[in-house]
């Protein structure tokens, strides 16, 4: 029997510990008889077309596990979506380097395309084994309590929203925040974690999983600035209008979309900008500020959940043992069990491919413009041991001196 040659891709954005994946992949490859060359394309499918490939399987273990540890795509991304030209191109290499088992590691788009592939292969009798391993920040995977990469970065916007808030207490004002999330509020929310005292920041939340109205989140602003003298503010970009238009798309200005139809909010400062003008024009405050996380929350260094480190390391290894198992296609899921545990059952492409899971209900408190305590019990849980904790100098006011004469 020859021995079966694998490749391993990373799509989409970046985590904190995507690498944990392919590094799960390589190792988990080695303690099985019968595996032969183990590549990785360089920038995902588009490496394929290419024939840019490395030879993981001669990776040293001690290289791998420092990999492993390293935030980022360490095989390098993409957001392509291959269609039947780009499909034929991708079957072309597998053939000549006979690949037979293909492993994909992104988010829902990242499946859409490991559905793809998988369907092609089938629709040529192609013998290729196609399994698609979780990532995303943004924690929007059908079929998952949760996604390999958001734990971390959720992590990173709770302790940047620690941050801001104690910088925001010494010097009273406005300020906010956006947050990744076009149709998920899950890392937005996350900023709930950042409060340790009654009176801590953000004091509002704002979601797109609901519609948001500039009239209502003025007046929410007023009245915390009113009983706090300030207000710390998280806010997704994805924001919109009960036209379900994004809040950004008010300034008039187009927005761009990837190539598997993904409007693109996360590379300008814009709505944070938007947002402060009227706080400044309609509600007459001056100390206002704004910023846009960006980039910073998908791959930041040494803000990592080590429960987050682990899940992502087991999907890799049991993305392996499915294809060495004989399953032809299938997303590995990850499903908490009691305590701090999860179980990784593979399920069908169809239930996650271009699908997008959103916040439940019962995560949202009533006024639209905070979470509950329901979604703080799911949350802190994930974000792993050693979570910094400060305080505050709480001390009784010296009486005033009587004045004197």
């Amino acid at each position: 029997m020859n021995p079966i040659n694998i490749l391993v891709a990373q799509g989409g954005g970046p985590t904190a510990v995507i690498n944990q994946s392919l590094v799960g992949v390589v190792l988990e490859a080695r303690r099985h008889a019968g595996i032969g060359a183990v590549y990785g394309a360089r920038h995902g499918v588009k490496g394929i077309v290419r024939d840019d490939l490395v030879d993981l399987g001669g990776a040293s273990a001690e290289l791998l596990e420092q990999v492993a540890t390293t935030p980022a795509a360490a095989l390098g991304s993409t957001r392509d979506k291959p269609d039947a030209a780009y499909c034929a191109a991708i079957f072309d290499v597998l053939r000549a380097r006979a690949i037979g088992q293909f492993f994909y590691i992104g988010g829902n788009d990242s499946s859409d395309t490991v559905r793809i592939v998988s369907e092609a292969a089938q629709a040529q009798g192609y013998p290729l084994s196609c399994i698609h391993i979780p990532k995303t920040i943004d924690n929007d995977l059908m079929g998952n309590d949760h996604t390999p990469g958001y734990p971390s970065a959720a992590r990173f916007v709770a302790q940047a929203f620690a941050g801001a808030d104690l910088d925001n207490a010494a010097l009273h004002g406005v300020y906010i925040g956006v947050v990744m999330g076009r149709h998920a509020g899950f890392l937005t929310a996350a900023a709930a974690a950042a409060r340790q005292h009654p009176d801590d920041g953000p004091h509002l939340i704002y979601l797109p999983e609901r519609a948001f109205d500039t009239e209502r989140f003025l007046a929410e602003v007023q009245a915390v600035v009113q009983r706090l003298g300030r207000c710390v503010v998280a806010v997704s970009e994805g924001i919109h209008d009960a036209d379900g238009q994004p809040i950004l798309a008010q300034l008039g200005k187009a927005l761009a979309r990837d190539a598997h139809g993904n409007v693109q909010l996360s590379g300008t400062g814009a709505l944070a900008d938007l947002l402060c003008e009227q706080i400044k024009a309609r509600l007459g405050l001056s100390r206002v500020r704004g910023d846009t996380l960006g980039y910073l929350q998908r791959s930041f260094v040494g803000c990592v959940s080590d429960v987050d480190q682990r899940e992502a390391r087991a999907v890799g290894e049991q993305a392996m043992r499915y294809a060495m198992q004989g399953h032809v296609a299938g997303s590995v899921a990850v499903l908490r069990t009691e305590g701090l545990g999860a179980h990784y059952p593979l399920i069908p492409l169809a239930t996650v491919a271009a699908r997008t899971r959103t916040m439940d209900d019962a995560f949202i408190a009533a006024s639209g413009s905070d979470v509950t305590p329901a979604f703080l019990d799911y949350l802190l849980p994930l974000l792993g041991s050693g979570r910094v904790q400060t305080q505050r100098l709480r001390l009784p006011a010296v009486a005033p001196r009587a004045s004197a004469g």
